[in-house]
């Protein structure tokens, strides 16, 4: 067990998780195009790459002794590499095949290496993680590119990018990538390099996750330099593994590609066909809805430090008798049925002993403080929670900042839709929750929060926010506040219906009431408009929330 583990431990610092064979085999046969192509594999593993290219050679008439030079694999852990060179081996490749080295070392040391073909699984680890002095020449080479990368770039970029600037005029690159690559911050600079870099680029996608011991999704991405007369991208989204070997790839050639936008916004958006993405544009370019920026400030909740200690249940604060020294807070998105946070709620929460109470004794010196606030404070001590970071860097560890109490709420994590919730409790909330103001004088918040409930915000929460495999989607402040809201003040609806049918999970019913009269009789959406946008939402957040579940449709669908 204790050597599984410490497998389990390496492979997560490698990012070592192997491709699985019908991946490797699709990528070879699509990106090994000629009997003489050169083709790279930037980080071979244990071989599965390569011995995928080397029967995609055997497809076209090339075996042994003319494979020579033909494929070059470079693997920096010393025992992978010998597997991989073995696997060569049985294929009849020599030694020269497998280089047991750092790529980018490897890389800066040719001169002019160019490759018609690099495939590929880079590894997904966090740059801290990457041995500096082969970090640095990454960095360094994605600088003498023009990018800019900072600290939170995972490893995959820099191969990416690096493979990418190798390939020839008609070279094609096709590699495992994390999905994150469409929404991540730090993957910003990469998708203006791949828009600007390719001239197509396919995207295929799984709805169930394709890696055994992983729940992170990935696309495979297949890049073309030079392709005439079809400049854009497309997704193809798969249900499995299985699909692969069905996709005809002189019919996936011929479909519908979206022109690529050469800017910094997530890819998200290119799951949808051109006539939704041109709808969603249009929107954002009229700029007669405005901005939730405009009307609202989006703040992160309260860092306690340690929720184990600060964050109470009723039930706890009556037995420590720390009534006196907790105030309210919500700590939990399911603590939000409704779109109104009122007395109810909390009492309900407080009954459910939920926690819903942060300690907050009298900020002095420990000596001042009540006898029951010194109690806890010690048994807190005694279970070291003044030694994690945030606690021991404050002057008085049992002091939680920056605690003021919002007008409203925002989700930071979202199942089936977003929501803006008022707040009538005079509550807090802990970081799990972003805390809002509302800054127009325009229009108030209980219209705000109505207003907020409408597929037109719903469709392009969807390629605002990111979502990571599991189906949830997460929002920054700055994330909520690029928000369109078609807010009116005068808008004739009942809040307080809004409110009972969101408890209920009536939101298809909401939208109706909410669309008519937002979208359709204030903003002037035609019924058309509105019901597209109503389906962008639905088709955006369904393949979301149904990602890794059992799909039904048998056939691949092309995205176009």
């Amino acid at each position: 067990m204790a050597e599984k583990e410490q497998d389990i431990d390496f492979d997560k610092l490698r990012g070592g998780y192997y491709t699985p064979s019908p991946i490797a085999e699709f990528i070879c046969s699509w990106a090994i195009q000629n009997d003489n192509d050169l083709v790279l594999e930037p980080s071979c593993g244990d071989g599965n790459f390569i011995e995928a290219a080397i029967r995609r050679f055997n497809e076209l008439g090339v075996f042994n002794q003319d494979l020579y030079g033909r494929i070059k694999g470079v693997e920096l852990i010393p025992d992978e590499a010998v597997k991989a060179a073995n696997r060569a081996a049985n294929f009849g490749l020599n030694n020269d095949t497998i280089v047991n080295d750092d790529f980018f070392s490897f890389i800066s040391n040719q001169e002019n290496a160019t490759f018609n073909s690099i495939v590929g699984n880079p590894p997904f680890i966090r740059y801290q993680n990457f041995p500096p002095k082969h970090r640095d020449i990454a960095i360094q080479m994605m600088e003498d590119l023009g990018l800019k990368p900072n600290k939170l770039t995972n490893i995959w970029v820099p191969f990416l990018v690096i493979c990418s600037s190798l390939l020839t005029e008609n070279g094609r690159l096709g590699m495992v990538i994390p999905a994150e690559l469409f929404q991540v911050k730090y993957a910003e600079q990469t998708r203006v390099f791949l828009s600007n870099f390719f001239e197509r680029i396919t995207i295929v996608t799984f709805k169930k996750l394709v890696f055994d011991g992983i729940q992170q999704e990935v696309v495979l991405m297949l890049c073309e330099k030079s392709v005439p007369n079809a400049h854009g991208i497309r997704v193809l989204q798969l249900n499995d593994l299985e699909e692969l070997v069905d996709i005809d790839f002189n019919a996936v050639a011929e479909t519908e590609v979206v022109e690529i936008q050469h800017d910094t916004e997530k890819w998200t958006k290119y799951f949808l066909n051109p006539r939704e993405i041109d709808l969603l544009r249009e929107i954002k370019e009229g700029n007669r809805v405005p901005l939730a920026n405009e009307i609202l400030d989006a703040d992160v909740g309260i860092v306690t430090g340690r929720n184990e200690f600060f964050m109470l249940k009723q039930s706890q604060v009556d037995e420590w008798k720390l009534q006196d020294v907790t105030t309210k807070v919500v700590s939990k998105s399911n603590q939000l049925s409704g779109i109104i946070f009122n007395d109810n709620d909390f009492d309900e929460n407080a009954n459910n002993d939920l926690p819903n109470k942060l300690f907050l004794p009298e900020n002095t010196e420990f000596k001042n403080l009540d006898k029951d606030s010194k109690k806890y404070i010690k048994y807190g001590e005694e279970k070291e929670f003044h030694k994690g970071y945030k606690c021991r860097i404050r002057k008085r560890w049992y002091i939680t900042p920056s605690l003021w109490i919002p007008q409203g709420f925002a989700l930071r994590q979202v199942n089936r839709y977003p929501k803006l919730v008022l707040n009538h409790v005079e509550a807090s909330s802990t970081d799990t929750i972003h805390r809002v103001r509302f800054i127009s004088d325009e229009y108030s918040p209980e219209s705000i929060v109505v207003c907020f409930l409408n597929s037109l915000t719903f469709a392009f929460s969807e390629v605002t926010g990111r979502s990571y495999g599991g189906g949830v989607m997460t929002f920054e402040p700055t994330e909520i506040e690029e928000l369109l809201i078609p807010v009116v003040e005068n808008h004739g609806i009942d809040i307080a219906l809004i409110d009972e049918l969101i408890r209920e999970d009536r939101i298809e019913e909401v939208l109706d009431i909410v669309d008519r009269a937002i979208l359709i009789d204030h903003y002037g959406f035609t019924l058309a408009e509105t019901l597209e946008l109503r389906n962008i939402w639905k088709k955006m957040s369904d393949r979301r929330i149904n990602r890794g579940k059992s799909a039904k449709s048998k056939k691949p669908l092309v995205v176009k």
